[in-house]
């Protein structure tokens, strides 16, 4: 493989450094680099992040590849600077196999333009009544750590439990989506004024809580791992805070939509908004905001949920949950985070891309940018202002809540160990 030479970007949005990339590894990190035979990239003024690592990715494949599959999801996760993704389980078939993750973590190895760490389901056909095949998966040629019946919830304690029990074995993680079934049936909106108003079902803020309360005693009761995926409330900060003072191994999520976006815009009655956990108010997009500065929130995740038109392009109560955002994650985060004056560049390396990956295990990622390193990569020019159209998204749908938002910062390279699979925004 070639050489490449970054030239003078701000690592971790630091002093400006240069960069030398040789095959898959970083060989130098310094300042007035000799380019010699290497092709240089001119970066001035652009912030350099170790690639960025979703926990938390809808690829649908197999089974609903019109929608997305991996090969298409995995190019919008590189335009959207990510290297490395983990595919949630509920595919058609289900994932609660070793031959679905590894027919899942083979098509990743194919796609190549991002890694993609298969997530197992938890119980078989994500039903909730018995344990998946968890050993088998972890065993497999995918090498599952993080196992999750997202889309559903584990509301059986005995069943959470026995998961939380038997990932202790290799270290495994229960990323559980935190909704009490009983307390949402129906339910299409935020439970509070709007939905009062507008006549909708709501869904409360305790259907998230109350499996978060038990769940962060279950880890504590057996002394495991368990994540909490698209937490979405102010009393889940708190939860989630209290069982952090306790010294629990409990982590935590955020996505970008939750960071910027409230329940107000349901009043267009536009599907696009529809989305599970749902927009809140405004008082829980500030307190995620603040438990994503202070580390309450461990992370940034997606939750990219794509949906074919016809999904989401009918009346409210029939379309489908569920945003695309492998793109556009960065983008609302230095809107949100950065720009605000919550993060700096290098804390947004931490959020989403050193903790995502020691949360899910994944080696080769999240990694430090410096000599000896791989070379997994994401350069960012801050200063880019543009406007959000689904229409040239590399993802194979187009269900974005931003479409013609103004949204700051673009990636303008990628860098999977070595080999540039973004150049100046555009899919290499």
């Amino acid at each position: 493989m070639s050489k490449i030479l970054i030239r003078g970007a701000k690592v971790l949005g630091g002093e400006a450094r240069d960069v030398l990339i040789d095959g898959e590894t970083i060989a130098e990190v310094g300042t007035d680099l000799e380019a010699g035979d290497a092709t240089v990239v001119e970066a001035a003024g652009q912030i350099l992040l170790p690639g960025l690592v979703d926990l938390h990715t809808h690829l649908r494949e197999p089974g609903r590849e019109d929608s997305e599959t991996v090969l298409t999801g995995t190019r919008a996760a590189a335009v959207g600077g990510f290297t490395a993704v983990h595919a949630m389980a509920n595919t058609f078939p289900v994932a609660d196999t070793a031959g679905v993750v590894e027919q899942v973590y083979r098509l990743g190895k194919e796609s190549g333009y991002c890694d993609v760490q298969p997530i197992g389901a938890v119980t078989v056909g994500l039903e909730g009544k018995k344990l998946a095949e968890l050993g088998a998966m972890h065993d497999s040629a995918a090498g599952v750590k993080v196992f999750s019946d997202d889309g559903k919830c584990v509301d059986d304690a005995v069943i959470m439990r026995r998961a939380l029990e038997y990932v202790k074995a290799f270290d495994g993680v229960v990323a559980q989506h935190a909704q009490e079934p009983r307390l949402t049936e129906g339910a299409q909106m935020n439970e509070g004024i709007v939905s009062a108003e507008l006549g909708l079902g709501g869904w409360p803020a305790v259907a998230e809580e109350s499996i978060i309360a038990r769940d962060v005693l279950l880890a504590a009761h057996v002394r495991s791992r368990v994540h909490i995926c698209h937490l979405s409330t102010a009393g889940s900060v708190e939860i989630v805070r209290w069982a952090k003072s306790k010294g629990w191994n409990v982590t935590a999520e955020v996505t970008p939509h939750h960071l910027l976006l409230t329940d107000d815009l349901v009043r267009t009655y536009n599907p696009v908004y529809k989305v599970n956990p749902p927009l809140r108010t405004e008082a829980d997009v500030l307190a995620l905001r603040e438990a994503l500065a202070d580390g309450t929130i461990d992370c940034v995740a997606t939750d990219h949920a794509p949906h074919p038109h016809e999904d989401k392009d009918c009346e409210w109560a029939a379309a489908a949950m569920g945003m695309v955002g492998l793109e556009t994650a960065l983008s609302v985060v230095q809107q949100t985070m950065v720009d605000t004056g919550l993060l700096d560049w290098a804390a947004v390396a931490d959020r989403m891309s050193f903790r995502p990956a020691q949360i899910g295990r994944l080696d080769g990622h999240g990694r430090p940018v410096s000599a000896g390193e791989p070379a997994n990569l994401t350069l960012v020019d801050p200063a880019y202002r543009g406007l959000v159209d689904p229409a040239g998204f590399a993802s194979r749908s187009r269900n974005t809540p931003y479409q013609g938002r103004e949204l700051p910062g673009r990636v303008t390279h990628t860098f999977l160990r070595g080999r540039a699979t973004v150049v100046d925004g555009k899919l290499a």
